[in-house]
């Protein structure tokens, strides 16, 4: 990643996400052969659930991509999600930019089967496609909390459903209840399997691209992105430092290790003495010369 990063920022990323069962592989199948039809090359991440049981996964969202297996210029990985919460792999962000480095013109991220608060994919991709389906309920619980406000595109997939319309009202109705300041979300009907109302997604698309570029949100969202992948490496380190920490306190059978609370202030303590600059100013960090390369 070190050696191919400072190639990464040209691809047009896409996020697809939305519940399971509605369509969201035969959405990215079609989305690729519109975008095919332009000439440009696509890079495919297709995150499968993993089984908390056994830690395996069926990677099965690629049997929908199976007219672009033969296509050179279409790259497909699937990938398990291996308990990563959010609707992603922990190395999602990582294939995403490997296939950015090596020329993709247009990367899909297509998520696990999502509820109301797996929205990491807004913070990967520059385009994020919010997948519904009239008739699976109460649609609107799945827009009540998270998911309605980090939608750039609605899709309504299964469009010939009698409840369609019904979908369309409530999605418009939700959505102005919000104040947008920027980007008002566009909301598209599709029939997948039919590959209908496809070619207008992918015009959407286009226009918040567009909008992205023209505002300059494109540069700030990828930043907040940056930064975010940033985050969650270092989150992920010293979650293993202190899961290392909490089995070497606890392990003698029975040992005394307080209650909860002392053990915790115990184990921050050996991590603030062993990274003291946490707590030092940014101030402070700049007047001793401190510098953190790439801020």
């Amino acid at each position: 990643m070190h050696a191919v990063f400072e190639r990464t920022g040209r691809a047009m990323t896409i996020g697809l996400t939305g519940p399971p069962g509605v369509g969201k592989s035969t959405l990215c199948s079609e989305l690729v052969r519109v975008v095919r039809a332009e000439g440009k090359t696509v890079g495919v991440v297709s995150v499968d659930p993993s089984s908390p049981f056994s830690h395996g996964a069926i990677l099965g969202d690629r049997i929908r991509l199976t007219e672009h297996f033969t296509d050179p210029d279409v790259f497909i990985r699937s990938m398990a999600s291996r308990g990563h919460l959010g609707g992603l792999a922990g190395a999602t962000g990582d294939a995403v930019a490997f296939m950015d480095a090596f020329g993709k013109d247009v990367v899909i991220v297509e998520t696990v089967g999502v509820g109301q608060s797996e929205i990491e994919i807004a913070e990967l991709a520059d385009t994020t496609l919010v997948a519904l389906q009239p008739g699976s309920g109460d649609s609107v619980q799945l827009l009540k909390a998270g998911i309605l406000e980090v939608a750039d595109v609605f899709v309504v997939n299964k469009a010939d459903h009698p409840m369609a319309l019904q979908l369309k009202r409530e999605i418009r109705s939700m959505m102005e209840m919000l104040d947008f300041a920027g980007w008002v979300p566009e909301l598209v009907t599709t029939r997948a399997r039919e590959g209908v109302g496809i070619d207008e997604l992918w015009l959407a698309i286009g226009r918040h691209a567009a909008y992205l570029r023209t505002t300059g949100e494109l540069e700030a969202k990828r930043k907040g992105a940056f930064a975010h992948r940033v985050r969650a490496l270092v989150l992920g380190d010293l979650e293993r430092r202190v899961d290392a920490r909490i089995a070497e306190r606890l392990a003698p059978a029975g040992a005394a290790a307080g209650d909860p609370y002392g053990a915790a202030r115990a184990i921050l303590a050996g991590i603030d003495a062993a990274l003291p600059e946490i707590d030092t100013p940014p101030a402070a960090r700049a007047a001793s010369g401190a510098r953190v390369k790439g801020f």
